[in-house]
């Protein structure tokens, strides 16, 4: 049975946040709040773009993503200790990619919908009438 305790609607973009009563997914909120606090640093959203594209050493992400190789090295780190991305060896390079695709579509959604937010022809539909 699902319970809705509370719900808040937003005109311009339906947000709809609900609590159902079931205790064990709702758990999962602490477990989510720290994987949004790990992408919420523009330079490893802009990593994780990156390897999403392809699976790449530290060098290669160095020179695409015009950071210097300890903040790479560093944000790798912080993405490996979070279960985002996964690290294998080649010869004596360390190789990163994508530990899971579905984070991929998290950020390109997000990306989307702060894109969406900030379109001239969006607000309320009643206006353009």
């Amino acid at each position: 049975m699902i319970i809705i305790l509370n719900c808040m609607h937003k005109l311009r973009s339906i947000y709809v946040f609900c609590f159902d009563g079931d205790v064990e997914r709702e758990a999962g909120l602490e477990a989510t709040a720290a994987l949004f606090k790990v992408l919420g640093s523009p330079s490893r959203l802009y990593l994780l773009r990156l390897l999403a594209a392809e699976p790449a050493g530290v060098s290669a992400l160095v020179k695409r993503s015009e950071m210097s190789q300890p903040l790479v090295s560093q944000h790798l780190r912080t993405l490996r200790q979070a279960g985002i991305v996964t690290v294998s060896r080649t010869g004596r390079e360390a190789v990163y990619q994508l530990a899971d695709y579905h984070i991929a579509h998290v950020v390109n959604d997000a990306i989307t919908h702060v894109l969406e937010e900030d379109a001239p022809d969006k607000g309320d539909p009643d206006e353009h009438n």
